[in-house]
């Protein structure tokens, strides 16, 4: 079955770093655009970037345009999303995603990860 596990996330002071990589079993990973989304306590799930299966294009929420960059390494079928100048309003629980359809970025979304928390301290 598709698996997608999260890993990096963790606590950073108001500023800071965090790079975030989500690797993909049991689907073949270059078929299909990939997503990262976040959920805040007591807040719906947002976008918050998307890239291609070919990693040419990518897509970002204004919230995180300029900080947040969103990659993939194809050969070893992992997404990552890098995150400088971390905000106190970036906390949440974060997701990766893959797309619904193969071969297009559909912006529909079929299997997800299990989450991992980014707390942003000040």
């Amino acid at each position: 079955q598709v698996q997608l596990v999260e890993t990096g996330g963790g606590l950073v002071q108001a500023g800071g770093s965090l790079r975030l990589s989500c690797a993909v079993s049991g689907r073949t990973f270059s078929d299909y655009a990939m997503g990262w989304f976040r959920q805040a306590p007591g807040k719906e799930r947002e976008f918050v970037a998307a890239v291609t299966r070919s990693g040419s294009s990518t897509y970002y929420a204004d919230s995180v345009k300029g900080r947040f960059t969103i990659s993939r390494d194809n050969a070893k079928n992992t997404l990552f999303l890098q995150m400088n100048s971390l905000k106190l309003e970036d906390t949440a629980v974060y997701y990766c995603a893959t797309d619904r359809v193969p071969r297009y970025y559909s912006g529909t979304w079929a299997y997800w990860g299990q989450g991992t928390q980014v707390t942003v301290s000040s």
